[in-house]
């Protein structure tokens, strides 16, 4: 068993490359009075970047007001970015509702749910809740979604979730095969494409499917690289006629007005994602090449989080980590002795090595 120090950690950190070139009013760390390292719900260390906070303040003001103009002009900024017509952009409080949303309109009784396992969980708990089926399928040999399994899990399915980067594993689905997945899904389906981690990685988004395609939906966040998970705030994006479908369920959840000029900010910042994403990647790549070097099985992530096998009871480990204020992501029962990891600062980073070098290497 391999001995690390505190010593060599800290100075594994003073030995990171200088990242001078980021702005860090946009990778500032959140004020906290808890001595916890969080890196268990994904969520950004940052917070809001500057420009968004100052104008979420801007917001308490007009909060006598419902924010049905601010939501609307959210809508077209978003769909001018992306080429797409603001009719194909809805708004929510949180893509988790769009979400939930979706597989209520989507499945039934007679129409299954079909999604990957690990995943991220709500689709099942939602599919569960109005009795549908839902069949899961493992992902692949490269962690990615079984997309020739999932078409051929039930031809009466209803809704085909795809989370890409998956949660929990941050690794990707090749673009092709989401193709194979919208030309191949049972007939009267949605395919459903989760986009909550697009940012963090280099892959095409296909939001501008829905310029083609009246039975794909997709969905964004800004809970995660944009660091306004408390603000709750979200899109679905697809043709008319499904958001529509959508809003049967919840046509009236609108965001804060606070939360609509901070994502508004946020993609009017055109550094924001460029620097978060590269300090994230350095960070979450300095990390698993760490664990790699010490013996451990890491998922190819290209996300804000990863998971590594930790050849032992991961509920067990993640215990240990907490009794030390390092919390880290839950158990998925397929995945028994994997732990998901968010990447969270350069200190953060640093403490999690310490703790697990103490509590899993050398325990």
């Amino acid at each position: 068993m391999v001995s690390v120090s505190r010593r060599s950690l800290l100075a594994m950190g003073a030995a990171l490359p200088v990242l001078g070139h980021l702005d860090w009013a946009a990778a500032s760390p959140l004020p906290t009075t808890s001595d916890k390292v969080l890196l268990n719900y994904n969520e950004s260390p940052y917070g809001p970047s500057g420009a968004a906070r100052e104008a979420m303040q801007r917001g308490i003001a007009t909060s006598g007001r419902y924010p049905y103009p601010d939501m609307y002009a959210l809508a077209a900024l978003f769909a001018q970015q992306q080429g797409i017509e603001q009719e194909h952009v809805a708004v929510f409080a949180g893509s988790m509702a769009a979400l939930r949303y979706a597989v209520l309109a989507f499945t039934s009784e007679a129409r299954s749910l079909v999604m990957a396992t690990p995943s991220y969980e709500l689709p099942r708990q939602a599919a569960e809740s109005r009795k549908a089926s839902v069949h899961e399928v493992n992902l692949d040999a490269q962690h990615a979604h079984d997309v020739p399994a999932m078409l051929a899990a039930d031809p009466q399915a209803g809704m085909l979730y795809l989370c890409n980067p998956n949660n929990p594993t941050g690794t990707l689905t090749p673009t092709e095969a989401i193709r194979q997945a919208l030309a191949n899904k049972p007939k009267g389906s949605v395919l459903v494409v989760d986009e909550a981690y697009i940012d963090f990685s280099d892959a095409p988004s296909c939001v501008s499917w829905v310029k083609d395609h009246d039975d794909v939906l997709v969905l964004r966040t800004f809970s995660k690289i944009y660091g306004m998970a408390g603000a709750r705030l979200g899109l679905a994006i697809g043709h008319s006629a499904l958001l529509e479908r959508l809003a049967v369920f919840g046509g009236d959840n609108v965001p804060a007005a606070s939360s609509l000029l901070g994502a508004r900010a946020s993609l009017e910042d055109v550094k924001l994602l460029p620097q978060r994403k590269a300090l994230n990647a350095q960070l979450r790549e300095e990390t698993v090449a760490w664990l790699k070097s010490r013996g451990f099985t890491c998922t190819a992530s290209r996300s804000n989080c990863f998971m590594i096998d930790v050849k032992q009871s991961a509920e067990q480990v993640i215990k240990r980590l907490a009794a030390q204020n390092v919390m880290v992501g839950r158990v998925w029962k397929n995945w028994p002795q994997w732990v998901r990891v968010t990447v969270g600062t350069q200190q953060e980073m640093q403490r999690f090595r310490e703790v697990f070098a103490a509590q899993v290497m050398n325990a």
